[in-house]
This record gives structure tokens, C-alpha cells and sequence, in this order.
């Protein structure tokens, strides 16, 4: 190991070695590693291996490469930790069955847990998130406050780093050691300044363990096991806050320290005569029923346009089509949120697949996903207008306009969403199915709203039914302004505040000339609903929401470590 707190920034991390430059600082200890890797084997190193965490972006996993390149290795190929910790599990005999989830709780320096999911080819990472401040170095800070008082600056701590950090691991099984310090007579430290320091520390730990199942989609119930490892994994009181706040206890794995480094080398191993399948637990109904919905209203709301369109013609000279446009536009748009809100389905059948490893990623499969959901969205709204124009052959123009244009909005914050998940900027609270999926409520409220205003527009007006349809027509405006409400506003009493006006506003404009009008108003309410999802949950979340996983390095196989 050659940066004590491998996961604060880079920058920061090796400031103190050669002269402030972390790459060549980086380089000359990973050298280092190599020329005694050499040295023990007899022969150069050609398969270099660096564990990183599974939060870093691209960024600082280029950065790596470029440490290697200047420590004269060949192209490395990097692991994330957890994956690495997963393989060293298999290898050590534990049963994970494909299609089973793992969480690895790794507390070095800092703290990273992630959720893995065996897939057939492999580990693939599910939600990972961090926290530079929750590991080791915090119980150091603490424990050297404790021992020399917290006035002490920054570099008075500095000089007793290393007795604390070796009374640290002493204190672990022993009830007091001796700490000598430089400059000033030895103290004691004892068990309850080590508890009194990791308390904080294990709590938050155990926090972070809660808020990455949660982000996985899953319960503790899905799990096959949590497994502690790093430096700091045998700290106590870890497993048992991390058992309190999750209700499963974690099991330590044997010489934490090095299961990550240990299990880089099985990464990419087949084993393909012991493998144990499961199936994959089914989605939620609430899920299946965000895809159906919108998908069985578009296909009603089509249906009834086409059957109920009037066609007109002057003795078989000029032949037009009266369409309600609102009605083909709300079709549209329905069929891109049925195909959006299966979004990460696509992807997770995408990157089963597809041989680029990017893809299985999370954030690569639910970027893909979400570009395959807007793909089929735009070319089914498309299919619709073609279908209708070559139904009634009239040109196809006006009806691409009214299918493609009012959808257009949804499916740029759609793309947009997918940029922040392929570059796994943070995983959003709830996980990213959710995320995806329209409120129902609006959705079933517009589609019968806009069917009962095209009902009304072309049943048979029969003088004992004219007043019944026209009710029908006003109760359809009323229920398509509440659905926009819906879809625009989400506290509930501001919802009750604006549905009154905004519902009696749409009724009262029910005509043949407002029904494009009112379908286009539904579109923009949708196109706001999904803008303010993706700044409140992606772009600017809540406080409370998971923060984003720290990209701060991490240990890297034999060049760096996860301190204690």
C-alpha cells in the first residue's frame, strides 16, 4: 500500500510524493510492486490486474491506466472490487447460484457497498454506493482525538498515525495497549476508545448497506448473503449494526484485507459444471402493470380513433378525413411511456446478449434500455401514423406531425436520462425502474377522459341521447384536465387545489377544433411530469436521497490498498 486513504481524491491522496504529481506517484510505488513481482517469479509481469472500485467513472479509470502505462506494465485490465471479492468467494468454496445477489460491504479506508448479481457470464453490479468518510481513517481521526485530544492539528495527527493505526488492530483483541507518541510520554488506549470511534463509523455503514439494497430493487429477503471485507472489516460493533439496520447478519470474510487482490485472479474463470441455477425472481405486479397500462391505452385509444374517424367526400371527387388529433397524439404518447417504463426490462435482455462487457454494467444496461425504449416508442408512433395515413390514403405528413412532434420533448429528457446512467452519475432513490415508470392514475384517467370526448364527438346524436352524450363529452374534459393535474402536480392538496379549475376549464372547451388541443396539453403535462423526475431525482435529488458513489480510489490489486 502506498496511499494511506485510497479513496479521497487523487489529488489530495498523494499530494505528499514527488512533489505533488499523483500519477508519477502512483506509478513509482506500482513499479515498485512490479520489479518485486519479477524479482520473486523470475520472469516479467504480463498480466497486470487493478482492482478498483465499482464506483469510478471513466475518469479515474483512465487515470489508472495511465499509472500503469508510466510504471512501464502492459495494459491492465481492472477489476471492480466487488466482483473481485465475489470470485474469491467461489473460489473458496461458497455456493452463489446463478441468478443469486450478493452484497459486499468493503471497509478500508472509506466504505463502498455493492450489490452483485450472478449472471451466467459472470458478476454484474447492480448499485454501488460510497462513502470516503465511513472506514478506517474516521476511526483513526477519532481514536487519535481520544488519545492526544481533539484541539491537535491536522499534522500533530499526522505524526502519531501509524502507533494509532497499529493500536487500532491491537485493540481488536486486546482489552489496552500502550501507545507511544513522539515527543510526549506514551498513554493507554483501551476497548472503549476503540468503540466509543467506530460506533459512528458502523452506523454509517450500516446505512449505506440499507440504501444500496434499497437502490437494487430488492429486499433483504432476495439476498444470498452480505460479506464484510477490508482493512476495517473486523472492527467491532460493524456486523452488528450492519445485522440491525438490515435484518441479516453479515458474515466477515476470512483475511479481509486481501480477498479483493486474492480474487482478481479468478475473474474471467468458467466454471461450467457446478454452476446452480435459480430463476430470477418476477418483477413486482406494480411494475408489470406500469407497462400495461399505458401500452393497453395506447392500443385503445388508436383503435377508437381509426373506427370513429369521419371520411367525407363531394361525388367521388374530393375525399377528406376528420381525425381527432388529440386522440392520435395521447396514442403516441402513450405508447412511449409503455415502452419507457420497460425500459430497464430492454436492457436487462439487451446486455444478455451483447458481448461488450459495458452493457452489463448497471448503468450501461439501463443507458441501453432507456435508448431502446425511446427507439421503439418514436418508431411505434411512427407505425401509427403510417398505418392511419395509408388506411384512409391521405398523406402522411399531418399524421407524423401530431405523432412524432408532441412526443419529441419526453424523448430528449429520456436520452438525457440515459447519459446520466451510463455514466452511472448516481443511482436514483428507488432504483431506475421505478424512476421510469408514469403515474398510473393520470395515465387510466386521460385515456378514459379523451375516450369518452371522442365518443361524444361522433356518436349518433339521437334527440332523446343528445344530452347524455354531451354529459359524456363534459365528463370526459373533466376527467382529462384532473389526469393533467395528475401528471403536473404531486402533494396531494395542491393536486385538490388546481384539479377543480383545470378540470372544469377542459370540459367546458370540449368541441371538435379543442380536442388537438387538449391532447397536446396532456403531452406537455407529461413532457413536465417526466422534466421535474429527472431534475428532483437525477440532476438536483433531495438530501435524503442516496448521495452518488465516490469516485475516490480505491486499492488497485498489487499497487493499491484499501487502508485500515
Amino acid at each position: 500500500m502506498f496511499i494511506p486513504g485510497p479513496r479521497r481524491p487523487v489529488e489530495d491522496a498523494t499530494a505528499g510524493y514527488a512533489g505533488g504529481d499523483a500519477l508519477e506517484a502512483a506509478a513509482s510505488r506500482l513499479r515498485r510492486a512490479a520489479a518485486e513481482a519479477e524479482r520473486v517469479v523470475g520472469q516479467p509481469v504480463r498480466d497486470v490486474r487493478v482492482v478498483v472500485p465499482a464506483g469510478w467513472g471513466p475518469r479515474r479509470r483512465t487515470w489508472m491506466r495511465q499509472v500503469a502505462h508510466r510504471a512501464g506494465l502492459p495494459q491492465p485490465r481492472l477489476v471492480e472490487a466487488p466482483v473481485a471479492v465475489a470470485e474469491y468467494l467461489l473460489a473458496t468454496g461458497v455456493r452463489v447460484p446463478v441468478g443469486a445477489f450478493l452484497v459486499i460491504c468493503d471497509v478500508g479506508a472509506g466504505a463502498e457497498v455493492t450489490v452483485l448479481r450472478r449472471g451466467p457470464a459472470g458478476f454484474e453490479v447492480l448499485a454501488t454506493l460510497a462513502d470516503a468518510a465511513a472506514g478506517g481513517t474516521a476511526v483513526d481521526h477519532a481514536l487519535a482525538d481520544a488519545l492526544i485530544g481533539a484541539s491537535t492539528t491536522e499534522g500533530q495527527r499526522a505524526s502519531v498515525g501509524d502507533s494509532v493505526r497499529v493500536a487500532k488492530e491491537a485493540l481488536v483483541s486486546h482489552p489496552a495497549v500502550t501507545v507511544p507518541l513522539p515527543d510526549r510520554p506514551p498513554v493507554v488506549a483501551n476497548s472503549a476508545m476503540l468503540d466509543e470511534a467506530v460506533r459512528p463509523v458502523a452506523s454509517r455503514v450500516a446505512q449505506l448497506t440499507q440504501e444500496t439494497v434499497a437502490a437494487a430493487e430488492l429486499t433483504v429477503g432476495d439476498l444470498a448473503g452480505i460479506y464484510c471485507v477490508g482493512g476495517s472489516a473486523q472492527l467491532p460493533h460493524l456486523a452488528a449494526a450492519i445485522a440491525e439496520h438490515t435484518g441479516a447478519a453479515p458474515i466477515v470474510v476470512p483475511e479481509p484485507a486481501l480477498a479483493a487482490a486474492r480474487g482478481a485472479a479468478d475473474v474471467g474463470a468458467v466454471d461450467t459444471g457446478t454452476v446452480e441455477r435459480v430463476e430470477v425472481p418476477v418483477p413486482p405486479v406494480r411494475r408489470a402493470a406500469a407497462i400495461a397500462v399505458p401500452g393497453f391505452a395506447s392500443l385503445a385509444l388508436i383503435w377508437q380513433c381509426l373506427l370513429t374517424a369521419e371520411e367525407h367526400g363531394v361525388l367521388g371527387v374530393y375525399h377528406s378525413v376528420s381525425v381527432n388529433w388529440g386522440e392520435f397524439t395521447m396514442a403516441a404518447v402513450m405508447a412511449l411511456l409503455a415502452c419507457l417504463a420497460a425500459g430497464a426490462v430492454l436492457g436487462s435482455l439487451i446486455a444478455a446478449r451483447s458481448p461488450t462487457p459495458g452493457t452489463r454494467t448497471e448503468g450501461g444496461r439501463v443507458s441501453v434500455g432507456i435508448l431502446a425504449a425511446v427507439s421503439l416508442g418514436a418508431a411505434i408512433a411512427g407505425l401509427y401514423a403510417v398505418v392511419t395515413s395509408q388506411y384512409f390514403g391521405m398523406p402522411v405528413g399531418p399524421y407524423l406531425k401530431w405523432a412524432l412532434w408532441p412526443i419529441a420533448p419526453v424523448s430528449v429528457m429520456a436520452v438525457a436520462m440515459a447519459v446520466v446512467a451510463a455514466r452511472q452519475w448516481r443511482v436514483p432513490h428507488g432504483g431506475w425502474s421505478a424512476l421510469l415508470a408514469a403515474p398510473t392514475g393520470s395515465i387510466v384517467a386521460a385515456t378514459l377522459g379523451m375516450g369518452l370526448i371522442q365518443y361524444s364527438l361522433t356518436a349518433d346524436r339521437w334527440p332523446d341521447r343528445i344530452l347524455w352524450i354531451d354529459i359524456a363529452g363534459r365528463v370526459g374534459g373533466f376527467l382529462l384536465g384532473v389526469a393533467v393535474v395528475m401528471a403536473v402536480v404531486t402533494p396531494l392538496v395542491f393536486r385538490l387545489i388546481l384539479a377543480a379549475p383545470v378540470a372544469v376549464i377542459c370540459a367546458a372547451i370540449v368541441s371538435k377544433r379543442a380536442a388537438g388541443m387538449l391532447g397536446v396539453i396532456y403531452a406537455i403535462a407529461v413532457a413536465t411530469w417526466w422534466a421535474t423526475r429527472l431534475w428532483g431525482r437525477v440532476i438536483r435529488p433531495a438530501p435524503s436521497a442516496p448521495a452518488a458513489p465516490s469516485e475516490g480510489p480505491a486499492r488497485a490489486g498489487m499497487s493499491l490498498g484499501g487502508g485500515g
